[in-house]
């Protein structure tokens, strides 16, 4: 007779296996999360009081806002050209003046004893150079005269000369009469060339004395107009069309010589003075374009001049207008200024927010995908303009950030929002 078999169970891992493991894991997971939770330094903070804002994607725009005051183009400053008292005020700060205009009148006595003084010594030396023209002339007069009287002595001597030679020849007079002849002729001739001689040495004397009190004569007028200009250098003029933007001198003030007593304005155009961050110091250079907006119309510039001091953390720029400027532009008038520092790019996007300040840019709280708490991140910051942060690593479109200040969340690493 046949026996029954008992037939085995197979072993092997049945499902209720797989759930028993994974329950396993899965508590093992919790216990370990609430260990760390309970690790965590959390912080419980009101949603009200906070501001929550998306990581975007999106065109980072370049640029940075600040204000600037209108300015003339360039200014002319008036410096005193001569010490004195003032005397006269004849133009007001706020004026419009034209190249030549006399604004102050300064009055300085010991100026007008130098023009005196000047004056008397040119007098004089030219008195004396017309008396020594006058001496010079008598005397080269008197020269031609003494040569003329040699000149007709000569011809005397040679004629008494001549005939007692002949006579001589002819045995008709003595010997020693003859030779008396002969010498008072030829004595006669080495006068003449004597005077000769004489009358052109006097005549280079006289021509060399007389450039020599020429040229001192020039140099006295010009000493003389020097002072001259001195003396109109006490009327303060314009140098140039403008308006007198600033007048430091009073009636009665006494000036120094070199004293900066005002200012023009030119306002053949404008120009633009801002103050920047000295953050962006290596950033802007010349050319950079920039606008404003006034009354709906944006209007271009473009960055003249970059000033290389720093002063309370902000170096200055001046900006110009590249097209057309503004009407009822005046001096002093305030513009928000949009500065360009490069090309639009796609980024990463955070709204500006005080974070920044307490954290450097360096960590932000992220909220978690329920809302119920936020998480400290590390991120890496790059530029920002007036409105977005731009985030180099550390967050994703379409996360949730707390942008508002930190300053009340201590060093906890988790915020519960309630």
């Amino acid at each position: 007779m046949g026996m029954d078999r008992k037939i085995e169970k197979k072993k092997g891992i049945r499902l209720k296996h797989i759930i028993y493991v994974l329950a396993g894991i899965a508590f093992i997971l919790l216990v370990l999360k609430i260990a760390k939770d309970s690790n965590v330094s959390s912080l419980k903070v009101d949603k009200e009081k906070i501001t929550i804002e998306e990581v975007s994607q999106g065109y980072f725009d370049d640029f940075i806002r600040t204000n600037g005051n209108v300015q003339p183009i360039s200014t002319i400053y008036l410096d005193a050209e001569e010490g004195g008292r003032v005397k006269e005020r004849l133009i007001e700060e706020g004026a419009i003046v034209k190249k030549g205009d006399v604004i102050l009148v300064l009055e300085n006595r010991t100026v007008y004893m130098d023009i005196m003084n000047s004056e008397s010594n040119l007098a004089q030396k030219q008195n004396y150079l017309r008396q020594t023209r006058i001496n010079f002339e008598n005397a080269l007069i008197e020269s031609k005269r003494l040569l003329l009287n040699s000149d007709f002595d000569i011809i005397k001597k040679e004629r008494s000369y001549k005939q007692q030679k002949a006579l001589y020849q002819d045995e008709l007079v003595p010997k020693e009469q003859y030779l008396q002849a002969k010498e008072e002729y030829e004595y006669a001739v080495q006068l003449q060339e004597i005077n000769k001689m004489k009358m052109q040495n006097d005549s280079i004397i006289r021509v060399t004395e007389m450039n020599q009190l020429e040229k001192e004569l020039e140099k006295m007028t010009e000493t003389l107009n020097l002072v001259r200009e001195r003396l109109d250098n006490l009327n303060v003029k314009a140098p140039v069309d403008g308006q007198l933007g600033m007048l430091d001198a009073e009636i009665g003030q006494s000036i120094g010589k070199g004293t900066r007593i005002g200012q023009i304005n030119v306002l053949t155009d404008y120009k633009i003075e801002a103050f920047i961050d000295e953050h962006y110091i290596d950033r802007v250079r010349r050319e950079l374009p920039a606008t404003i907006e006034r009354q709906g119309q944006m209007f271009h510039l473009a960055v003249k001049k970059v000033y290389p001091e720093v002063r309370n953390s902000q170096f200055k720029i001046d900006l110009v207008f590249t097209g057309e400027r503004p009407e009822n532009i005046r001096t002093g008038q305030t513009y928000y200024i949009n500065l360009q520092l490069g090309q639009p790019q796609q980024a990463i996007l955070v709204p500006l927010g005080g974070f920044f300040n307490s954290t450097g840019g360096q960590w932000i709280y992220v909220v978690d995908p329920t809302g119920e708490f936020a998480t400290k991140h590390g991120i890496r910051i790059g530029r920002k303009n007036p409105k977005n942060y731009e985030v180099m690593e550390g967050l994703k479109p379409g996360e949730k950030v707390i942008t508002s200040g930190y300053d009340l969340f201590g060093d906890n690493d988790r915020l519960i929002l309630r």
